[in-house]
């Protein structure tokens, strides 16, 4: 499913630009709205699965030794950037 991701963004941006009248553009661009949609839901999915086995791993980490305090947190929060890129994409796709 995720492979389709990327054609189902690409027809809807070619059906917007081939819209011909107002019910055309109305739904081509709920549709490039459900694309849009659909990556950011995928894109929250895996930084949420990346950041499970990252925060379980600094946890231990963390309480092996404190000093580790900063990477841990580091290392956690980054995955989360995935979803603020994909979020900055739709705006700037639309």
């Amino acid at each position: 499913m995720i492979e389709n991701v990327p054609d189902l963004l690409d027809t809807a941006l070619q059906t917007t630009e081939a819209a011909t009248n107002d019910a055309d553009v109305e739904v081509a661009s709920y549709m490039a709205a459900a694309a849009a949609a659909i990556g950011v839901g995928l894109a929250a999915l895996a930084s949420g699965y990346a950041e499970r086995g990252i925060g379980a791993a600094a946890v231990g980490a963390i309480a092996e030794d404190r000093d580790m305090l900063a990477p841990g947190i580091l290392l956690t929060v980054l995955p989360e950037t995935l979803v603020i890129f994909s979020i900055v994409v739709i705006f700037l796709v639309q």
